[in-house]
């Protein structure tokens, strides 16, 4: 839907309200604790909303002109999405000694079980002609004294409405590292009390994979689909760059026979 041109009114509500932050602002190192409490409440609830809009807008400005370049969608899709930490820039960009369950932006959390992680993870921009992302996520690996290293995607609430178990899944990744490594990508779907789990290997002879989960082989319970999310798991990344530089998803109905 478009959206409608600012009217006048609108205008003027909109400097009414950057004035009285203004003076908020003005007056917050002088206020008591007892006002000062209420004041930032209000303003952490106009904070998050500011910066879904400001997220929103520069992962769209910063993509690409031609809207073919955006997620593939095959054949009969119906539903596709790129996560946030390839879509737009998040705030902080990145971090360092990352710890187990780590979250980053609202949709990703770092997993393992390093007792002293030397682990950092940033958000790059993909400036590359053949990059569809505008944004990319690199971890830098070095010792590593744990078992497993994995991300951790959640899935939004549109790609898990509707779901069936003649839906395909399809997950394409761009994944680049300095040394070889095997990467699994596991699908996580919890029905009741019960959560499927699909895993696919990406191929290694490509930083380009394809892979695809099709739900026909699990025990789903259609009636009773509450979250899914993606894992991807790198199996000894020690002294290791991995950058990934787009991760997308994607669903279809399996032809019928």
């Amino acid at each position: 839907m478009q959206a409608k041109p600012a009217t006048l009114f609108d205008r003027f509500l909109f400097r009414h309200a950057l004035a009285a932050w203004g003076r908020a602002a003005d007056r917050a190192g002088t206020l008591d604790v007892a006002d000062l409490r209420p004041l930032r409440a209000r303003a952490a609830q106009l904070r998050r909303r500011v910066d879904r809009v400001i997220h929103a807008a520069d992962g769209r400005l910063n993509q690409p002109p031609d809207a073919a370049r955006g997620v593939r969608r095959p054949l009969g899709c119906d539903w596709a999405w790129r996560p946030e930490i390839f879509r737009g820039p998040l705030s902080p960009a990145g971090a360092a000694a990352v710890g187990n369950r780590t979250q980053f932006g609202t949709e990703a959390r770092i997993f393992h079980d390093c007792i002293r992680p030397e682990l950092t993870l940033r958000q790059i921009r993909n400036t590359r002609a053949e990059d569809l992302a505008p944004h990319g996520l690199r971890l830098d690996v070095f010792r590593f004294d744990g078992t497993f290293l994995s991300l951790a995607i959640d899935l939004p609430a549109d790609g898990v409405a509707g779901l069936r178990r003649r839906h395909l899944i399809r997950l394409e990744t761009v994944i680049e590292a300095e040394t070889p490594l095997d990467i699994f990508a596991r699908l996580n779907v919890r029905h009741g009390p019960n959560t499927e789990q699909l895993v696919r290997e990406l191929p290694k002879d490509t930083s380009a994979a394809v892979v695809e989960f099709d739900l026909g082989y699990t025990d789903l319970n259609e009636r009773r689909v509450e979250k899914m999310w993606l894992d991807l798991i790198f199996e000894g990344p020690q002294m290791n760059q991995i950058t990934l530089r787009d991760v997308t998803l994607s669903r279809r109905p399996r032809a019928e026979l």
